[in-house]
């Protein structure tokens, strides 16, 4: 017997970024222009490659949390958990004193808690190997604990659990609680992600497999999507978190609607460890599904939050990608790289472009994507909205993330009308 839909809205946001420790300030950011790279802070990183990130600003973890809450949590459940905290009280609906079994949380990570194991394997190393342990080396390490604690602090008893699929993961998260909740399964979902991978192992690692920028003598320049001279990703950390909430339980408690989300697409590559198909075949893939669950032709699309990385052959790929689906169409959408002000927030991107794009519905302007100096001719001219934010009536937005290992996710958002 077929399942009547129920339809889902966004009531609540939050966001901790690199060029903004709240929704407000991340947005108003992004229509600046504001770019979040500068010299890496956390640790001395002289001897890397690459010696700049884009880092959570001004963050001080014991002005949210109790000392001995700081200890026993991970940077990435930091991040996470105010983020969250941020997105609740924004939806206010603890106030409406909701059915708790019918709300739940899937919060996304891409690597969890790496400076936590970094630093209990550094100091196991450098011992006389008697194996000697921090009791919470592993709680505070693994991916799913940060959906946990948010479950823990607000007594959120509904489905309950962590998506990972690297880049992919929290735009997977959100398409999960969708798709939960318009199924009937639940009322309301927190769902986003967080990463905190600015940590010398991070670096190293991704400086080995050639993936992010090595412009050290520039930092603010260095994230170039689409850009003929890009030269990898600039790493970045943060969190962004949704609140997802059925359209009449919404009604029925006066909630304000930022935006309906309409359609969640998932792929996969089949392809490469790291490497995008080559024609987008599996980006493809996720957005006509995303579509097709919308209910809505491709020219109804006014705007695509892309993944826009500015590796060489991403930047290739999902330009190809969104011509071969949107053809004719594809130069009449407004396309943006927000990364080229954030950096790549890994697990936690798919969360906080979802907010961005969103927030380009809600408020009719696309942020720009800035660092663009030369046309790469590999890659269709189509808008990207370079340097400068433009005003336009939104009514759909797209936003893609993907992910080694070929996962791909798209969340499709409109204006709320009744």
């Amino acid at each position: 017997m077929p399942v009547e839909l129920r339809r889902v809205v966004v009531t609540g946001l939050g966001a901790l970024t690199p060029i903004g420790n709240s929704v407000s300030e991340y947005w108003n950011n992004l229509i600046r222009g504001t770019n979040g790279a500068g010299p890496i802070t956390r640790f001395d990183a002289s001897r890397f490659k690459t010696q700049f990130a884009c880092e959570v600003k001004n963050f001080n973890p014991e002005n949210y949390f109790e000392r001995k809450e700081v200890r026993k949590y991970d940077r990435c459940s930091h991040f996470g958990i105010v983020c969250a905290d941020e997105a609740v009280a924004d939806a206010g609906f603890e106030t409406a004193n909701p059915d708790h079994d019918r709300i739940g949380v899937i919060w996304a990570s891409g690597i969890g808690g790496l400076e936590t194991f970094m630093n209990e394997v550094v100091a196991f190393g450098v011992g006389d190997g008697t194996p000697r342990f921090n009791p919470f080396f592993i709680p505070k390490m693994i991916s799913d604990i940060t959906a946990g604690h948010i479950s823990m602090k607000y007594g959120f008893r509904g489905a309950n659990f962590a998506t990972v699929s690297a880049c992919a993961s929290s735009a997977n998260a959100i398409v999960d609680a969708f798709n939960y909740i318009r199924l009937g399964k639940a009322d309301i979902f927190v769902a986003g992600g967080s990463e905190a991978a600015i940590t010398p192992v991070g670096v190293g690692g991704f400086n080995a497999m050639h993936a992010i920028s090595t412009r050290n003598d520039d930092p603010l320049t260095a994230s170039r999507p689409f850009d003929k001279d890009r030269d990898g990703f600039v790493m970045g950390e943060g969190a962004g978190a949704l609140i997802l909430e059925e359209l009449e339980h919404a009604r029925a408690r006066g909630a304000k609607i930022y935006a309906e989300i309409v359609g969640g697409g998932l792929s996969a590559d089949a392809y490469h460890m790291t490497a995008p198909h080559p024609d987008g075949l599996g980006a493809i893939l996720s957005m006509r599904t995303a579509l097709s669950d919308a209910g809505i032709p491709v020219e109804a699309i006014d705007h695509i939050n892309t993944h826009g990385t500015a590796t060489p052959t991403g930047d290739v790929a999902e330009p190809k990608a969104i011509v071969g689906l949107f053809e004719d169409h594809a130069f009449k959408i407004n396309i943006n790289s927000t990364k080229s002000m954030t950096g790549h927030l890994l697990g936690a991107a798919g969360a906080i472009e979802a907010i961005a794009a969103l927030l380009a519905v809600k408020n009719d302007i696309i942020p720009p994507t800035i660092n663009h100096f030369t046309d790469d001719p590999q890659i269709p001219l189509l808008n990207f909205t370079f340097h400068k934010a433009q005003e336009r009536t939104v009514n759909y937005a797209l936003s893609n993330t993907f992910g080694f290992g070929g996962h791909n996710a798209t969340v499709i958002f409109t204006k709320y009308k009744l």
